[in-house]
């Protein structure tokens, strides 16, 4: 009977497990008018270093940067 027990607790534990797979999808990243085109004309001048890009603007890392180009601009096809 004490695997029954223990049910409970997996359960709990497989629903900690959907919310985190929930909250695991990319969140919409959100830039202003602004950001977007000095985001545009860092791009061309600098290419894909995505530092120096967010050293420019306040409070955007690297890794936002990046994933905000390569959901907009993606050449993939």
């Amino acid at each position: 009977m004490a695997d029954t027990e223990g049910h409970p607790t997996s359960t709990s534990d497989d629903n900690s497990v959907e919310s985190r797979e929930d909250n695991s999808g990319e969140p919409k990243l959100e830039f202003s008018e602004d950001e977007e085109t000095l985001i545009t004309r860092m791009y061309n001048l600098v290419g894909e270093r995505w530092s120096l890009i967010a050293g420019r603007i306040p409070g955007r890392t690297a890794e936002e940067i990046e994933k905000y180009w390569t959901s907009r601009y993606s050449t993939r096809q």
